[in-house]
């Protein structure tokens, strides 16, 4: 078996710890309670895993060190909380003031409807 470059070795700790932690979610969302699937996520996101084609472990790798610079966990997708609150947020709030087509409404528009 080929060694792991520093890059993948950084990635499987990471991965570990958060596993180690509690914080490890499987792509269906749960969390992770075991270690062999803990070290088959990790091996995966490090582009290590010898059940992956030797592109799909390149393209993983990159797409996980993409992740890591942008400074997002691996459940999440898209921007993270910088920009305000959520859509669910705003429509709680436009909900409890009784705001009228807030159903419809995209959350630009939930966020000048609550005055957010």
């Amino acid at each position: 078996m080929p060694k792991q470059s520093e890059g993948q070795k950084d990635t499987v700790e990471r991965v570990m710890h958060e596993f180690k932690h509690g914080e490890l979610e499987s792509s269906s969302g749960g969390k992770v309670k075991n270690r062999r699937q803990a070290v088959a996520i990790a091996l995966s996101e490090a582009g290590a895993s010898r059940n992956q084609s030797k592109a799909e472990n390149r393209k993983r790798l990159a797409q996980t060190k993409r992740r890591e610079r942008s400074g997002q966990k691996p459940g999440q997708t898209g921007s993270t909380r910088r920009d305000g609150p959520t859509r669910d947020e705003l429509y709680e709030r436009a909900r409890k003031r009784n705001i009228h087509g807030r159903s419809r409404m995209s959350k630009a528009e939930l966020a000048r409807a609550v005055g957010a």
